[in-house]
């Protein structure tokens, strides 16, 4: 009878009193969608546990305030922010998708819809303009255009929504021309994509340069009259989530908007770049001035700039070195492109500006912050203790624009150390660790392996630009807090080390390898002085619950205990492939399902079932065959949630499930 209160006593000996709460370091806002009117106006979305509204800062004085009044943590997404050309007003796009039609987590009985809004600076209530994705605003201010259904809808800032026009295929990317004459669109055909052109006032549609390939990323040129866009080559078959190190070479074609003819005017080589790999910017393809065309390319391994002229001829390499190019901004027509990348720095990034028609690009950031998302003289900015907030380089002088709330732990934030270990098969990879505050003199510490999503994701020596991984990185400070070493892992098939180490061999559903950097991860942990081997356990979400899951499947021995959130663990159902198929038993043996028969550690199972990016039939497999098998497992279920939690009470009531089971089986 008094072995439960043996057991409570040893764990609260061991883990340490946490020097805040997980609701204080999840209570920092969350900005994203930044943007600056040609009048140097900002605004953003500042998502503040979980309430989330446009907030707008004007020269000379760069003071924030709301232009909208939402007051509930309701998980209705906000973003696609697009300044009316006067710069009065913002438009924007409200609600999110779910598996099976509008994420509504809160289960509101009256449903929930996307929308597109319009919000004036001047005080008035913010108008919907109708239902709908992906707004586009005319030059002239006289009509806002966005997808409804794949369909083309349109409105004037104060009149009634309507259907653009009638057309066959998915239309997206919508791209007004400069004069506001005519709207390019990519056109989705399944095995294929087109790109059109609609004119307003002849009431018209033509396709340019027709082909069976798939062109996207339409670009006018500043004049209006020609069209430039990407062209990737199509086979027609079933996509194969495999190492894609060369293939067919995508090009870059420029159109006549008036009567569709086009050309090629480059064409990537073979080998490396010949597949297409983007980075974050308003478009793909970035018609600067002089008549050169700005585009990522990776010919040398790495993602970086070029640019190439719009008549034709060679790219001018514009950001060489072994460092990757991620976000970009750069106006039409513009002469140099401002953009963020990981250059002397690999763990981090920094600002750069360089000229279009060439030159060595200057440093406009630097030192042991994370800066991204330019937009104008605005950016986002974070390090190791302070999270993400807009910033404005007001008269060269940087001026933050959102303030932290009084209760945020700032000065209690852990700064990670950059630790380079192997992997198993000896592959090198980059990780943070997180190290506990106050440790027991001579005590061994629990240990715990975060692995992040995506694949397609780089972990940093600070808060995370993107929302779902600043709330891990708050996550891995609370668990640190606990007494936790915790080790952040850049796997292999993440980003940031280049196109070999992203396109690795065998990863994922093609021979699961990175399991070598879980076994390396754990390895290196216990290899510490400060942990105790005999308790490691992991975390992970989404790719990084796949992950979790490989490591408690294959490595019980080592990895003691785990949470999953949202994991897949069977590739060959997840991506429909089918049995008779050849990469079918590839993919499922390099999933955790195959290797049930060796599980032995405890998991908490956490997801939504309403996840429209990992099948929720992923979670309830594996919680069967583990009830079947009789191995210790915990499920938690948010009933219409997501995959990227919409509701912040969500991550929270998820963290701190996950605190406690991981304090129940290694504290």
């Amino acid at each position: 009878m008094r072995l439960p209160f043996v057991i409570l006593l040893v764990a609260s000996a061991v883990a340490q009193t946490p020097s805040f709460t997980l609701e204080q370091v999840l209570s920092a806002p969350f900005p994203s969608s930044l943007t600056s009117s040609s009048g140097g106006k900002v605004a953003w979305v500042s998502n503040a546990r979980g309430v989330r509204n446009i907030l707008v800062a004007e020269p000379p004085e760069y003071r924030a305030r709301k232009v909208t009044a939402y007051s509930e943590d309701d998980g209705q997404e906000i973003g696609s922010l697009r300044w009316m050309p006067d710069g009065k007003a913002v438009v924007y796009a409200r609600g999110s998708e779910s598996r099976d039609g509008t994420a509504n987590p809160a289960s509101r009985t009256a449903g929930a819809t996307e929308e597109i809004w319009i919000a004036a600076l001047d005080g008035s209530a913010p108008r919907k303009l109708g239902d709908g994705t992906g707004p586009a605003v005319s030059p002239k201010g006289d009509r806002v255009a966005w997808v409804r259904a794949g369909a083309v809808w349109w409105s004037a800032p104060d009149g009634k929504a309507a259907q653009a026009f009638v057309a066959r295929g998915a239309e997206s990317q919508l791209r007004w021309s400069p004069d506001g004459a005519r709207i390019a669109f990519t056109s989705g055909r399944g095995d294929h994509s087109l790109i059109g052109v609609y004119d307003v006032a002849g009431d018209s549609l033509r396709y340019l340069d027709a082909s069976t390939d798939a062109d996207s990323n339409p670009e006018w040129s500043p004049d209006s009259r020609l069209v430039a866009f990407i062209r990737i080559p199509s086979d027609g078959l079933r996509a194969v989530r495999q190492p894609l190190r060369s293939g067919e070479p995508w090009s870059i074609r420029v159109a006549n908007a008036a009567t569709g003819e086009g050309h090629e005017i480059w064409r990537a080589k073979a080998g490396r770049g010949s597949v297409f790999r983007g980075v974050t910017a308003r478009n793909q393809l970035l018609w600067g001035a002089g008549g050169r065309i700005v585009f990522p390319w990776e010919g040398d391994g790495w993602t970086h700039l070029y640019s190439v002229s719009a008549e034709g001829g060679g790219a001018r390499a514009l950001t060489p070195g072994e460092f990757e190019v991620e976000d970009v901004d750069l106006p039409a027509g513009a002469r140099d492109a401002v953009y963020s990348s990981n250059q002397g720095d690999i763990d981090r990034r920094h600002l750069w500006r360089v000229a279009i028609a060439g030159g060595t690009p200057a440093p406009i950031t630097s030192g042991n912050g994370i800066e991204v998302a330019p937009s104008g003289e605005a950016f986002l900015q974070s390090d190791a203790r302070r999270p993400m907030h807009p910033v404005v380089r007001a008269g060269g002088t940087p001026r933050d624009l959102e303030p932290l709330p009084a209760d945020f732990p700032l000065s209690r934030i852990l700064e990670p150390r950059q630790v380079i270990f192997p992997a198993a098969d000896g592959l090198v990879l980059h990780g943070q660790l997180f190290l506990p505050p106050r440790p027991s003199a001579g005590a061994r510490a629990p240990a715990v392996v975060f692995f992040h999503g995506g694949s397609r994701r780089q972990m940093l020596l600070g808060w995370h630009p993107m929302y779902y991984y600043a709330n891990a990185y708050a996550m891995n400070q609370y668990l640190a807090s606990l007494g936790y070493v915790v080790l952040s892992v850049n796997y292999r098939s993440g980003t940031g080390y280049g196109m070999e180490f992203r396109e690795a061999p065998g990863y994922g559903p093609a021979g699961g390898s990175e399991y070598a950097d879980v076994q390396g991860a754990g390895l290196y942990l216990r290899s510490r002085a400060e942990v105790d081997p005999a308790r490691i356990g992991a975390w992970g979400g989404s790719y990084g619950g796949y992950l979790t899951a490989m490591a408690l499947a294959r490595a019980s021995d080592l990895f003691r205990a785990g949470v999953d959130f949202h994991g897949v663990h069977d590739w060959a159902r997840e991506l429909s492939i089918p049995v008779t198929e050849p990469d079918y038993k590839v993919a499922f043996e390099s999933s955790p399902m195959a290797f049930v028969g060796t599980w032995r550690s405890p998991v908490l199972l956490i997801a939504g079932d309403a996840d429209p990016d990992v099948q929720f039939n992923q979670t309830v497999m594996l919680a069967d065959a583990l009830r079947r098998k009789g191995v210790e497992h915990e499920v938690l279920i948010f009933a219409d949630e997501v995959h990227d939690f919409l509701l912040w009470r969500t991550w929270h009531a998820a963290y701190e499930a996950a605190a406690k089971f991981l304090a129940g089986h290694l504290q």
